[in-house]
């Protein structure tokens, strides 16, 4: 199979209260590997086979939809995973806090328009910090779209991001998204989203 579930680097219960030990494992284990099974299958015997998950993406509309909803689910949350962490939070330093007071107005601002991005977002789908022409900028995608395919209404490469689908928050939160988004930044390991951000650039 090319493309395989990423084993998370802490336990399903390590990023409580804030995100649910039951969330984390049913999002992880059925969500995510079923993302990846109908990857796997969509991708069966064509070139995509060899590529990066990240090259399907940055050419996605060469891909029939199946690829697109399943290659962008397996992305969207390998990303996530990866940006986590029990006992993070708290802010980013170096080099992305100089870019985030430069590029974003400063620390709260950047909250408040990603929360926004987070909370107004219709339906299912993502909210992102982006570098974007050497610069962060915060948007949304729907579904499992992300700013990294060339359908994008904004694109960029994704440094943060956090999943607004139900099955993200809802066996703890229930309909209180904005509650979901508030608790996701005691949970950002920054030293990941700064390490992706000089990637980036």
């Amino acid at each position: 199979m090319a493309f395989e579930l990423p084993k998370l680097t802490y336990a399903y219960n390590a990023l409580e209260p804030h995100i649910d030990a039951r969330t984390m494992e049913i999002h992880h284990t059925k969500h995510h590997q079923a993302y990846i099974t109908n990857l796997n299958n969509a991708t069966a015997g064509t070139d995509a086979e060899q590529l990066s998950i990240e090259d399907i993406c940055k050419n996605i509309s060469k891909y029939p939809m199946p690829v697109r909803n399943n290659g962008g689910g397996h992305y969207n949350h390998t990303l996530f995973w990866s940006i986590m962490g029990p006992g993070k939070g708290g802010n980013p330093s170096g080099k992305l806090a100089e870019a985030i007071t430069n590029d974003l107005g400063g620390l709260d601002k950047f909250k408040e328009e990603f929360n926004k991005a987070a909370t107004t977002r219709f339906g299912s789908g993502w909210a992102w910090l982006i570098v974007k022409d050497g610069k962060l900028a915060v948007c949304s995608t729907p579904n499992q779209d992300n700013p990294l395919m060339d359908i994008a209404e904004v694109k960029g490469t994704p440094v943060l991001g956090i999943d607004v689908w139900e099955h993200a928050y809802y066996l703890h939160y229930q309909n209180r998204r904005p509650d979901y988004c508030a608790a996701f930044w005691n949970v950002i390991n920054w030293d990941e989203v700064s390490r992706r951000y000089e990637a980036a650039l």
